[in-house]
């Protein structure tokens, strides 16, 4: 059994692994494991969002991991790109440790673990992960090795790395609305717009423990869309609850996701002569057209970053993503960095003058997210039965449908240049399974 979704663990407080009974457990494996790994000189370098559960579970891990040789540094509330970030320029890390559950409201929680060497863990890592916390060895180890530090400078260090990457007046008098999900951009994303210039207007930045994501930040964007209609701004900037997204709002109103980002930053200089990108399944057809008629190609992987990463690898390429609004640039961070992909993309827009981060024309696309309680196998009868049908249905276009690997939820993705025809299908089918999947 792997326990491990498309982004570290995740799930609901109050249901396993996130419970008083099993946390110890889930500590004690990932002790065990890391141990067993890189040996007596193990550290794990830990951050976490705004939710009230973090304090619970770091608290629960903590335990655990100091009757083990390990050396815990605690960045505290910061974004998880910044893990990464410190992971590269301080090689004493082994392990990088992120407590969030990303776009997901307050009630649920995650831990996404992060390799010296290969960035995301292995699957085989995974596993061993998974079958520990099961196994559940009742001995401990003999340790008077383990220590705990908290970098009170963390906050000033990932301000000043990513403003480094940029001219100081980068955004001199550019009218930007920032949303911060009230999550873990809230302190560090204001401070580095405003290090660069910005003229700021804030949204969410208040967390409360309860309130991250909530009708907020990149999976809802409304308030951000009349925050810079009514403010007149250049662009409206949207982060999730653990800052490794970013959506945009243009001057107009329109909303910009990861399909478009990955097009524009392809206009960049710097990023102008690679061959093409890579993004998911999920990816519009429209961008494949586009990149067509650069010449240039689009990869498409599974769902995940962890996947557009390695496909990054194998096909030597740049610039990755998901329409979600995962974007990788691998010659700067090998994740997403909401921050700093939103900063690139404000870059390319006054470099070539795009100031309307004009991209492609989209093929409609329409997205039922149903909830369910049961996952039964999709490639059976009668679930063949109603897919098949749908599909026949689709005249120029492409139907999708799939597992969520962070929430329980069943994704259908309908896609045809007949936007009628996308909802109509998308809502039957949906209507179709629900009663067969809850």
């Amino acid at each position: 059994m792997n326990l491990f979704g498309t982004d570290g663990i995740r799930n609901r407080m109050g249901v396993f692994p996130f419970t008083p009974a099993a946390l110890p457990l889930l500590g004690k494996a990932l002790a065990r494991w890391a141990v067993q790994k890189y040996g007596l000189k193990t550290t794990f370098l830990v951050a976490s969002d705004t939710r009230a559960s973090c304090d619970v579970i770091k608290s629960a891990l903590f335990s655990e991991f100091l009757h083990y040789p390990i050396k815990i540094y605690d960045l505290g509330v910061m974004p998880t790109p910044a893990v990464f970030g410190s992971m590269v320029e301080n090689k004493h890390y082994t392990c990088g440790i992120i407590i969030s559950a990303s776009h997901n409201t307050a009630q649920d929680n995650g831990i996404k673990l992060v390799d010296s060497v290969t960035g995301k863990l292995t699957q085989e890592d995974e596993l061993l992960i998974s079958s520990l916390i099961v196994e559940n060895d009742e001995t401990y180890e003999n340790n008077t090795q383990s220590s705990y530090e908290l970098l009170p400078d963390a906050e000033k260090e990932y301000c000043s790395r990513i403003t480094s990457l940029f001219k100081p007046d980068l955004l001199a008098g550019k009218k930007i609305i920032l949303d911060c999900a009230h999550g873990a951009t809230y302190r560090v994303a204001p401070t580095i717009f405003a290090a660069l210039g910005a003229d700021l207007v804030i949204l969410n930045n208040e967390p409360d423990g309860y309130n991250i994501n909530k009708n907020c930040g990149a999976t809802h964007l409304t308030s951000l869309k009349e925050a810079v209609l009514t403010h007149s701004a250049f662009l409206g900037v949207a982060f999730d609850g653990d800052g490794d997204r970013f959506m945009g709002v243009t001057q107009s109103g329109e909303i910009r996701d990861g399909d478009d980002t990955l097009a524009l930053l392809l206009t960049h200089p710097d990023y102008k002569g690679t061959q093409g990108v890579v993004s998911t399944i999920m990816a519009n057809h429209g961008l494949e057209a586009h990149l067509s008629s650069l010449n240039k190609k689009l990869i498409r992987t599974a769902v995940g970053d962890k996947h557009v990463l390695e496909g990054l690898k194998k096909h030597h390429l740049y610039l990755g993503g998901e329409p979600s609004g995962h974007t990788i640039i691998t010659p700067l961070i090998s994740t997403g960095d909401g921050i700093l992909v939103a900063l690139k993309v404000l870059e390319t827009m006054i470099i070539t003058g795009n100031h309307s981060f004009a991209t492609f024309e989209k093929y409609p696309q329409v997205s039922v997210y149903l909830p369910i309680t049961l996952k039964k196998d999709l490639s059976l009868k009668p679930f063949t039965d109603y897919i098949t049908a749908s599909k026949d249905r689709l005249k120029t276009g492409r139907l999708l449908i799939r597992y969520s690997g962070t929430e329980p939820l069943l994704r259908i993705m309908v896609e045809d240049k007949d936007s009628a025809l996308c909802s109509s299908i998308a809502t039957e089918l949906a209507h179709q399974l629900k009663p067969l999947l809850s």
